[in-house]
């Protein structure tokens, strides 16, 4: 891909909601404001999601092995953040957020 169909492509996903994982394994669910040069990304009504702590987790896996479960489910904790920026260096993933009814049929 050149710059100019990579230019075309980025600002095709505008306004666009994005799953952004960070290296600290944080996700960020927001609609893609702008970039910059250096990888930068501005998400606006932006949620973040974080996984339960190792602590919790041992937590709840020690009370599964005691009821003799085997697995056990938990929830990531979400929290509002509206408009930020996400650092170019942090950024592991990035997805288009789609569902279904915006899916072209093949």
């Amino acid at each position: 891909m050149d710059k100019e169909e990579a230019r075309e492509y980025l600002a095709s996903l505008l306004n666009h909601n994005l799953r952004v994982l960070a290296t600290d394994g944080r996700l960020f669910v927001g609609s893609l404001k702008c970039t910059d040069p250096d990888q930068n990304i501005v998400l606006a009504h932006t949620y973040e999601y974080r996984q339960p702590s190792a602590e919790r987790q041992a937590e709840e896996a020690e009370k599964a092995d005691k009821a003799s479960r085997g697995t056990f489910t938990l929830d990531m904790t979400s929290r509002y953040l509206g408009l930020v920026v996400i650092p170019g260096q942090h950024i592991v993933k990035m997805e288009v957020e789609k569902f279904a009814s915006q899916m072209k049929a093949h």
